[in-house]
This record gives structure tokens, C-alpha cells and sequence, in this order.
């Protein structure tokens, strides 16, 4: 019960909210008897920052009372600084080039932007959707508070959509990763 009880809090956590307990045990492959056992298990051994929240129908991994003071507070504190030129720049990317996963903006901006996709999606800037083409990524997408403060009813209806869409379509194309000196050349 042990594996399965590490299972469960993978697939809890890595959904990063509610998980309705039929699909929790259908990826556990477990009974849902057994589900409630693991379930039970887990509340047990969660004994740090995280706790076990559980309806009739759902189960969640969440903050307990105490660290969610901390967290909330450096959050706020977090989220009291400007988006700066890292935030713009995601959300240009994102805004322009449409659903895009991580991996697609860090190539488009050339750094890891993890932290940053974290903070536009704590200010609701940014929303996260599993990707219909691979379930193991996710794709972030404009929320509609940011469509909607940006004056706009959809992403195409932004200064220069169709030419910077273009561009950044282009540049996709064209640039090779690791396009430096191969093997046996000069750099």
C-alpha cells in the first residue's frame, strides 16, 4: 500500500487541484474502496506543509493552515512587484503565438522562464490547460482578465496581430536548437 499510497499523492499533486476520486482510482488502478484506504493512509502521513482535503466525489493536495500563512504572505509580497520585462515578454509570446507550452516559450525567449509563467498564472494573467497533443505537457493560454484589460475580445484583435503572429511563426521555423559548430567545424 505504500507504492500505491506515493501514486495517489503523484497524481494529486501533479493535478494541482480537486481530482474527482473515480479518476484518481482509474490512474491508481485501484478499487475505490482501495482509494479510500490510500486516501486514509496519506492523511495520516502528511504531516508538513500539506495537507489532505477530501468531498464525497473529489481529493486535494493543499496547504495547510499554518505554511499557507507564510505562503500567502511571500505571495503577496510576490505578486505586490511589477510583471517586469521577463512577464511582458512571456506574455507577448503567449498573446501572439497563441497556446503555447513551456518548452515552446523558453525557446521563443532563449531562458527558462518557470518562475515566470508561475507568477502570470498567480495573477491570473496566464491560465494552464493540458495540451491535446501530448498529456504529459500542459499549454498556458490568455486568461480572459487579460484579454479583458487589455481592451481586447480575443488575441487577434491586438495591434499587429497577423504581422507579429507571422514573425514569431517564422522564427520558429527557421531557427535550428543547437545551431552552433558541429563536430570537425571552426566556431
Amino acid at each position: 500500500m505504500n507504492e500505491t499510497t506515493s501514486i495517489v499523492e503523484a497524481f494529486l499533486f501533479s493535478e494541482g487541484g480537486p481530482v474527482r476520486k473515480t479518476r484518481l482510482a482509474q490512474l491508481a488502478g485501484i478499487s475505490a474502496e482501495e482509494l479510500e484506504n490510500v486516501l486514509d493512509a496519506l492523511q495520516t502521513r502528511l504531516t508538513g506543509g500539506l495537507t489532505l482535503v477530501r468531498t464525497e466525489t473529489e481529493a486535494s493536495l493543499v496547504i495547510n493552515t499554518k505554511a499557507g500563512e507564510v505562503v500567502r504572505a511571500a505571495q503577496k509580497k510576490e505578486l505586490g512587484l511589477e510583471i517586469g520585462e521577463a512577464g511582458l515578454e512571456v506574455l507577448a509570446v503567449v498573446l501572439y503565438r497563441g497556446p503555447s507550452t513551456r518548452a515552446q516559450i523558453d525557446y521563443i525567449r532563449g531562458v527558462n522562464t518557470a518562475s515566470t509563467v508561475r507568477n502570470l498564472m498567480a495573477r491570473g494573467l496566464l491560465e494552464r490547460a493540458g495540451n491535446p497533443l501530448d498529456a504529459r505537457e500542459y499549454v498556458y493560454r490568455p486568461t480572459t482578465e487579460l484579454l479583458a484589460h487589455l481592451g481586447v475580445s480575443e488575441a487577434k484583435n491586438l495591434p499587429e496581430y497577423a504581422t507579429i503572429s507571422r514573425e514569431l511563426a517564422a522564427f520558429e521555423q527557421q531557427k535550428e536548437p543547437f545551431s552552433g559548430p558541429q563536430a570537425g567545424e571552426s566556431a
